[in-house]
């Protein structure tokens, strides 16, 4: 399951939770239902925001390769399947 930050706009603290891409929590109640977690005495209708960080980007200069695989350029992939 993917890794999110929310923050919670009414106390500017940032959470990090899991849950699956095809839930949207519109605010802290939701939030807590949907990761089991308890509101602290937050208001539930208190708005979340997701927080996009830099997480998982890699600069091109620091691959090991560069290329693209064979299978991604048009080319077959090699035995096993892409990557391997």
């Amino acid at each position: 399951m993917p890794t999110y930050d929310y923050r919670i706009e009414a106390t500017g603290d940032v959470i990090e939770v899991k849950h699956t891409m095809a839930m949207t929590p519109q605010n802290w109640g939701e939030l807590c239902l949907l990761c089991n977690l308890d509101p602290q005495g937050v208001p539930e209708d208190s708005s979340v925001t997701k927080v996009i960080s830099a997480a998982g980007v890699v600069k091109s200069g620091t691959l090991k390769n560069p290329e693209a695989p064979p299978c991604m350029s048009g080319g077959g992939c090699p035995s096993g399947g892409c990557g391997i």
